[in-house]
């Protein structure tokens, strides 16, 4: 659907009648049953079984070791009931369900996140809950499952939208409520309650975002878990998580060291949960537990959002060119360089690497970002090698600025060497030889690889622009001696 759309009705139609009328229906008919008293195993069944697809996966999740570690057979959504329970069953409809609506449109990067942050919380919600009402458990994992529905449909299949809303939220300063409410008519916040309502949701998850029941148990449970699964983004030892732990362990009656015990142990489970219902790659977005693994999902995330200041560029450009015409160290222009390209340009890593030891090899004196600490203590490369000759020696002799990874720079290629594949990876990046005049100082190297995001024009540009002006620093230093 082309057409674009402006304001909350506008949406709510659109997405519940030409874009996920299945998904609304499913949801729909599985709530109705939850709130009915006389809901029987025959009426689920009924539900299920209008979808050949939607029961053959049902089927699958129901025999997977997730819900039957005893490993019986389950051939019918009867017995899935009676066996795993009248409840599960209804869960893994609606996640299946979810999952098959929004995933199977070749999904962008924030549907997969927030659906990763949905299960998460869901699993964090319906553990919480186990400790106040275990009997409404179920209910609350689906509530903190929806609890992005409107931000998740619209990512979804919002099409041309989703890619102007991308573009609006990148730009340097962007207020995302503000953008969204200004692209979209309304809020997320909104669109999500009212897609709730829509479908007759219940009134839990509609209360968990509405601004009254603080005091109910379901809807504390649900927003628990909802912070949790986004504070853990910024660390399982961050401030905001700090808090929220100190707050579930005063509403579940625990010690905080045995609520973080839960919470971790609740996002592992939640990377079990996304793989049964058929959604692996939604694990690698949820935090993992592991120390190691955490520094580097964190240090992943910070890389995404790294963007281009232009008032950081401009100011360092300035600064590069006030330098030039002054007494400075050699120290301060590198900073600077390394400033402009990382805060200004966007750029994930940086590094200034110079002609060291007799000019017999290349050393690190410089370098910025995520992953690449170890280049300052441990890179080399020799600078000559007839034996295997390597890009940084090329681009230094030829002194061109390169960007490798596009069509024009595959001819060299095989000067990448192995042992630069070993510190720096595969794929894009900027390479520009460093001089002083008509003297090799080394090579400037720059990329994104920590998000494995592409380089862009602009950024090469840039990149251009700050190597030219850290060569006529170091000219005019060298001149002055």
């Amino acid at each position: 659907m082309t057409d674009r759309c402006i304001g909350l009705e506008a949406w709510i139609e659109r997405i519940s009648q030409a874009e996920l009328p299945a998904l609304a229906a499913v949801v729909q008919d599985l709530n109705h049953l939850a709130s009915g008293s006389n809901a029987s195993v025959q009426q689920l069944a009924e539900v299920l079984l209008r979808d050949a697809a939607l029961t053959s996966k049902v089927l699958r999740v129901a025999n997977s070791a997730y819900f039957n570690p005893q490993q019986d057979s389950i051939k019918t959504i009867s017995r899935a009931i009676i066996l795993i329970g009248f409840d599960n069953v209804r869960q893994i409809a609606l996640s299946v369900s979810l999952i098959d609506s929004l995933l199977g449109r070749q999904p962008r990067e924030q549907l997969l996140e927030l659906l990763a942050r949905s299960f998460h919380a869901a699993v964090q919600a319906r553990n919480i809950c186990g400790y106040v009402q275990p009997r409404y458990q179920e209910e609350v994992f689906i509530a903190a499952l929806l609890h992005h529905l409107g931000e998740m449909a619209f990512w979804g299949c919002a099409g041309s939208q989703s890619d102007e809303l991308s573009h609006a939220l990148q730009q340097p300063g962007a207020n995302p409520e503000q953008v969204v409410q200004q692209l979209l008519g309304t809020s997320f916040r909104q669109l999500t309650l009212g897609l709730m309502k829509s479908w007759n949701l219940g009134e839990t998850a509609c209360l968990t975002l509405a601004s009254g029941g603080v005091h109910d148990p379901l809807v504390r449970s649900v927003r628990l878990g909802v912070e949790i699964s986004a504070a853990a983004l910024q660390g399982w030892d961050s401030a905001p998580l700090q808090s929220l732990l100190d707050q579930m362990s005063g509403f579940t009656g625990t010690t905080p060291e045995e609520a973080l015990q839960q919470v971790l142990a609740s996002a592992d489970e939640a990377v079990k949960v996304a793989s049964t219902f058929g959604a692996p790659s939604l694990g690698r977005l949820i935090p993992n537990t592991d120390p190691e693994l955490i520094r580097l999902q964190q240090e992943e995330r910070q890389a995404r959002l790294l963007q281009p200041d232009l008032l950081v560029l401009q100011q360092c450009l300035q600064d590069l060119a006030l330098l030039a015409n002054s007494k400075s160290d050699v120290n301060l222009v590198l900073d600077t360089l390394l400033k402009g390209l990382h805060q200004g340009a966007g750029l994930e890593r940086v590094m200034v690497s110079v002609l060291a030891e007799g000019q017999r090899c290349f050393r690190v004196r410089r370098a910025i970002g995520a992953q690449s600490e170890d280049w300052s203590r441990d890179f080399v490369l020799p600078a000559h090698s007839p034996e295997q000759p390597h890009l940084f020696s090329y681009v230094l002799k030829s002194k061109e600025s390169l960007w490798m990874g596009v069509p024009a720079s595959y001819s060299l290629n095989d000067l990448v060497t192995q042992p630069m594949r070993h510190w720096l990876g595969n794929g894009m990046f900027f390479i520009a030889a460093l001089m002083a005049g008509t003297r090799e100082i080394g090579v400037v190297y720059a990329d994104c690889r920590v998000s494995s995001r592409a380089l862009r024009h602009e950024q090469f540009v840039a990149f251009q622009r700050f190597v030219q002006a850290t060569g006529r620093c170091l000219e005019a230093m060298a001149q002055r001696k």
